[in-house]
């Protein structure tokens, strides 16, 4: 009898620590952006990245972080991929001038696209 409460107590706490370590993962990526690029107007160093949204789409408000600062917030358009992404990747547009304007990040492991707004497609390239 008490083993039987104590087997149900652990698996009890199992489910739900496993379930919120799931939750937590869900609206979270990284990304290492090889390119020095301009998001929202603001120039952003190459380097190792967090990303955080909120919402389950299709808006949802993103947050780039390095370390605990963030560096970056801004609206996105959450859609769906067909297949998850393989790893961690960004899109970026090649402006006249030579900056490059981040237009997606596709989290690895998860099968959504972040994508910004920007007023044409032409010049898009992808990096990792």
């Amino acid at each position: 009898m008490k083993m039987s409460r104590i087997s149900t107590l652990l698996f009890s706490s199992a489910l739900l620590f496993s379930s919120a370590a799931l939750a937590g993962e869900n609206n979270k990526g990284k990304l290492a952006l090889t390119d020095n690029v301009v998001i929202d107007g603001k120039s952003i160093e190459r380097g190792d990245y967090r990303v955080e949204w909120d919402g389950s789409g299709p808006a949802v408000q993103v947050k780039l972080l390095q370390g605990k600062q963030t560096v970056a917030t801004l609206s996105a358009h959450l859609t769906e991929q067909t297949a998850r992404n393989p790893q961690d990747a960004y899109s970026i547009f090649t402006e006249p001038d030579g900056s490059r304007e981040l237009t997606a990040i596709y989290p690895s492991g998860k099968r959504v696209a972040l994508e910004f707004e920007h007023s044409s497609t032409a010049g898009a390239q992808s990096g990792n």
